[in-house]
């Protein structure tokens, strides 16, 4: 069977599994995306405490594999009463466990990003808020923040595309993504190339759409500069 025919016969399959894929990603990037901006503020915290956990937490992710912090999420929380429930058809108790595990790691990249991003604003713009009588969280919000993320948003948008990439490892704690449900077309056909080039197009098309999304963004924040 050639590319063609195992899409037209197993195109089932393989729109399940984008589904799941979609839906774990969307949900990842923004809870990590929003335990990130928290982690990157508590990096840049006076307080001590807050400085060290969030230096330990990012060592701690970003030095140890995913798919091992994948699998010691996974087994951790096995004791949590999860949610049941679908979203666009995906079993919420079957994914969550993945989704915080994606989320944890993805936050440790995420907080870098955005650290880097708000020390590029210059500090200038802190002490002028700051003189005009604004505290130092309007100034963060208001002032800092919207410009770190203008700065930060091809480095952000780097990061949702690896994310997408990433969650073919789900395949391995049997979650039916993309890649899962790649491998039970190629159990059935045993043509390995063909189900793997189905996949890899259909995230291909996937970052691609997600790119073209964050582009169209940045460029409306520059008409916005303008």
């Amino acid at each position: 069977m050639d590319i063609v025919e195992i899409f037209i016969n197993y195109y089932d399959y393989f729109l399940r599994g984008t589904r799941t894929t979609v839906v774990v990603s969307l949900i990842t990037v923004f809870l990590g995306s929003i335990l990130g901006c928290l982690i990157s503020l508590m990096r840049l915290s006076r307080i001590k405490p807050l400085n060290w956990f969030s230096r330990l937490y990012i060592t701690v992710i970003r030095g140890t594999p995913l798919l091992v912090q994948l699998f010691i999420v996974y087994y951790q929380l096995d004791f949590l009463p999860y949610p049941s429930g679908k979203i666009w058809g995906v079993e919420l108790e079957r994914v969550l466990p993945c989704i915080i595990a994606l989320s944890i790691n993805s936050a440790a990249y995420v907080a870098e990003v955005i650290r880097s991003g708000i020390q590029a604003v210059d500090r200038g713009q802190t002490e002028a808020a700051r003189s005009c009588g604004m505290t130092a969280g309007q100034t963060m919000r208001y002032i800092v923040l919207p410009q770190a993320i203008k700065n930060i948003l091809p480095a952000i948008g780097n990061e949702f595309v690896v994310m997408v990439k990433e969650t073919a490892i789900l395949q391995y704690l049997g979650v039916s993504d993309l890649m899962y449900n790649g491998n039970i077309v190629l159990t059935n056909t045993y043509n390995a190339l063909p189900c793997y080039y189905i996949s890899a197009l259909i995230y291909l098309a996937l970052n691609i759409i997600l790119s073209r999304g964050v582009s169209i963004f940045e460029g409306r924040l520059r008409k916005s500069e303008r």
